[in-house]
């Protein structure tokens, strides 16, 4: 049975407060007309506007670059050391719906047998504190997979902002012992809280327009493999990857050495629209062309990370949409495969 909160507006950033005493604490802020995930100085930093993060809160589990490990030359003899950590516990707050679902596709990858030590030491020392969205983004489409922007699905805890107050769903015993633990900023449940969550859900969703339709498309991605779309979708790409940096599934990285008789060995981030991405030694490329690249982006979006893990590869967040220069919409090409596709491949 899900055990229920209230929090008041201005305890909140008395709460907040109090857990950096305790944890590191990152959440949303605004800095030059853009939100990011920044470690917390001061809880009234706290974006709690409805634009989503520019980059995905991702970079705490997966660090765009990180240290995998040290290495140093001591004559003939190699010495290799572990890279640390910081094991100070994390709290991430303010994690949107969408944010919370990605991590599900993450975890698919990551801790599946045998699982990425680095990125599984970070999941574990984290706790989750989301918060449902105030209103829909521009780029949104949640609902296309089944969820919406008060899902509360993957916290620890999960706030819903309702007039005055916070209703907070307790959703894990690690969720459960912290509110346990500041029990003095929380109250018992106000009548009809569950009621106004729920109409409040409603509005939201009655906001969206058309989103696409998820039923048909990976049965007609197939067939269309070698059909012109890509090409024409192609021209207009840059091929500047932003859609799979700023993309909170995706998982693509390169590893590296830097140093040569002491140094470090790096994983940083990378993706498939590069064209040195699947480069072969040899000189071949399989997808040497960038109509081959972008398809390859979409199909596994929308079909290869659900057939491989199944798990959505695509949370429907909006940020491929709403950044891409030349405004290729992850929306539009859902529309077209079931346009142009058909079943049965």
């Amino acid at each position: 049975m899900l055990d229920y909160r209230v929090i008041t507006q201005e305890k909140l950033p008395l709460f907040l407060s109090a857990l950096r005493q305790s944890f590191l604490l990152a959440a949303p802020v605004e800095e030059e007309g853009e939100v990011y995930f920044r470690l917390l100085e001061d809880p009234s930093q706290v974006y709690l506007g409805p634009r989503p993060s520019r980059v995905p809160p991702k970079i705490f589990f997966f660090p765009p670059t990180e240290p995998l490990l040290r290495y140093r030359r001591e004559g003939e003899k190699w010495e290799v050391f572990s890279a640390e950590q910081d094991p100070r516990p994390l709290i991430l707050f303010g994690l949107r719906p969408c944010d919370l679902q990605s991590l599900k596709a993450l975890d698919a990858v990551f801790l599946a047998s045998p699982p990425d030590p680095y990125y599984a030491a970070r999941r574990e020392n984290t706790l989750l504190l989301g918060i449902s969205c105030p209103e829909v983004g521009p780029g949104c489409f949640c609902v296309t997979y089944g969820y919406s922007p008060t899902t509360s699905e993957g916290a620890d805890l999960h706030f819903t902002l309702l007039g005055k107050f916070y209703l907070v769903e307790v959703l894990t015993p690690r969720g459960k012992k912290l509110v346990q633990d500041y029990a003095s900023f929380f109250a018992g449940e106000t009548a009809g809280a569950l009621e106004a969550k729920q109409s409040k859900e409603a509005s939201l969703l009655a906001k969206f327009v058309a989103p696409p339709q998820l039923t048909g498309v990976k049965e007609k991605l197939p067939s269309l493999y070698h059909d012109p779309y890509w090409e024409e979708l192609a021209w207009r790409c840059l091929g500047c990857g932003i859609c799979t940096f700023l993309c909170p599934t995706c998982h693509c990285f390169d590893i590296f050495d830097r140093g040569e008789e002491e140094g470090e060995r790096l994983r940083c981030w990378d993706t498939c629209l590069f064209k040195e991405f699947t480069l072969h030694t040899s000189g071949h490329n399989p997808r040497a062309s960038l109509s081959a690249r972008l398809r390859n982006r979409f199909y596994h979006k929308l079909l290869y990370h659900y057939e491989r893990y199944g798990v959505e590869g695509c949370v429907g967040c909006g940020r491929c949409v709403v950044f891409c220069p030349v405004n290729i919409d992850i929306r539009e090409v859902m529309v077209e495969v079931r346009r142009r596709g058909s079943s049965g491949f």
